[in-house]
């Protein structure tokens, strides 16, 4: 009688390494093979190109499968040949970031365990290790207060919701949130989702809250239980609001004040650059997200609050997963850690790299890229080809050809992209002389580029608008 054909194998278990490390060679090699045919820091011809790219893969779902190898070499290389990869130069749109290749290689090892951090029992040293890793970030941002604590979330946006809605539960009804016109998105969908008033929106000229604008604001509802939502690090342009006077007038009006430091709070890590975010310590909560300049893969968010009792507005009960038996005996009740139920464990990542790199390690990336920013806004100002809109805050730089309107900016972002050459984001900002315009925005989040990469990115801007002067009609 013929064995039983064997069932595929798991990634856990003592068998489980075994396994998967002939797999991981067919991954990498696919990795490798698809960035060479790339070539570049995105897939050329467009969205149309990429979609006719994968439906060459068809089908879906085959008859009968092809097997691992052959399924991993197919569609890894096809996802890396179409990727718009953040560890390329000439990739600097958004707040994206190339991981680290320890953070990646961590995540593996997550992936391969799969803890679920809803109940101990399911992830007893994950559990473990997320309580101390979250109380030292905590700390690193709320360093006076006496119990601090950070919860683990998919990024800025669920941090955002977080924080708005720990301040619905913690202040009286009727909530109102405070913000500026530079304000993340999330805080719009945050009071859409809570059930709350659209926020009140102060206008930002300048690109930041201006004090004596929030100040009038509060004062004209001082009744009014209030959420002032401030930003350190903004994604049209990295700009940092005034952070101490903010958190002066939310103490003095009674209201509580989130701060949204996706992008920024890892300035904290810096020596050169933490000044920056000085007051960031005095907020009620803080958002923080280390896929962005923390060179994780994502997800890697966090809230951070200085009072561990805030959290307990979260608190849920689900007698399979926290019987109150089971918490009385001293197993961790972590439903209250987070709004998801099934969790991974991506505080794994985030403890690897902060256990490699250490603080020095960490604050010279940031260096690195706040560095590179400078040195490009340099290039832009010096060569009268360009126009600058102002020395980056943090590591975005704005910059457009000199004179260039609204709709030639985005033609010329659009061209770039359709030929693969260079990935350039958008921002749509008051400009120096006061006027709203549309600017060519980079995004310093790779701390290997060079200063040649940084002239040649230039270059291929200039030759893209040559090309398309070229190919307007006189």
């Amino acid at each position: 009688m013929p064995p039983a054909p064997q069932p595929h194998p798991l990634a856990g278990g003592t068998a489980g390494p075994r396994a998967l490390r002939p797999l991981l060679d067919t991954v990498l090699d696919a990795l490798a093979d698809g960035a060479a045919r790339r070539c570049g820091p995105l897939p050329a011809g467009g969205p149309a190109a990429v979609a006719a790219a994968a439906a060459a893969l068809d089908p879906v779902i085959p008859e009968r499968g092809t097997g691992a190898d052959p399924a991993l070499r197919d569609l890894v290389r096809a996802l890396a040949e179409g990727a718009a990869d953040p560890a390329d130069p000439h990739c600097a749109a958004h707040l994206h970031c190339p991981p680290l290749a320890v953070a990646a290689a961590a995540d593996l090892a997550a992936s391969a365990l799969n803890p679920s951090l809803d109940s101990w029992d399911q992830a007893p040293a994950a559990t473990a290790l997320e309580a101390r890793t979250t109380a030292a970030l905590a700390a690193l941002v709320h360093p006076a207060a006496h119990h601090p604590d950070a919860l683990v979330t998919t990024g800025g946006t669920e941090s955002n919701q977080l924080g708005v809605l720990l301040a619905r539960e913690l202040l009286p009804p009727g909530l109102r949130v405070v913000c500026g016109a530079n304000a993340h998105h999330s805080v719009s969908r945050a009071a859409w989702l809570l059930g709350l008033a659209g926020p009140v929106v102060l206008p930002t000229p300048r690109g930041v809250l201006d004090p004596e604008t929030v100040r009038e604001e509060l004062a004209a509802d001082p009744a009014a239980p209030t959420l002032l939502f401030a930003t350190a690090g903004t994604t049209d342009s990295g700009a940092i609001d005034p952070l101490p006077e903010l958190a002066d007038l939310a103490g003095a009006h009674g209201a509580r004040l989130h701060i949204d430091a996706a992008y920024g709070g890892t300035l904290l890590l810096s020596p050169t650059h933490r000044h920056k975010v000085t007051g960031l310590a005095r907020a009620d909560s803080v958002a923080l997200d280390l896929h962005k300049l923390g060179w994780q893969p994502a997800a890697a968010g966090l809230l951070t609050v200085p009072a561990a009792a805030d959290l307990a507005p979260l608190g849920h009960r689900a007698p399979y997963l926290n019987a109150d038996d089971d918490t009385e005996a001293g197993l961790p009740d972590l439903l209250g850690r987070s709004l998801r139920t099934t969790r991974r464990p991506d505080i794994l990542k985030i403890a690897v790299t902060l256990r490699a790199l250490g603080e020095d390690g960490l604050a010279d990336l940031v260096d690195r890229c706040c560095a590179t920013a400078e040195e490009l806004a340099e290039l832009v100002s010096a060569d009268p080809w360009f126009d600058l809109h102002g020395r980056p805050s943090i590591s975005t730089v704005l910059f457009r050809p000199a004179g260039a309107g609204d709709t030639e900016v985005a033609e010329l972002r659009r061209r770039l992209l359709h030929a693969g050459s260079a990935v350039l984001g958008r921002a749509t900002v008051p400009g120096p002389d006061g006027a709203t315009g549309t600017w060519l925005k980079a995004t310093i989040l790779n701390p290997h580029t060079q200063t040649a990469d940084l002239r040649s990115l230039l270059k291929l801007v200039r030759e893209a608008a040559r090309d398309r002067d070229e190919d307007t009609p006189a």
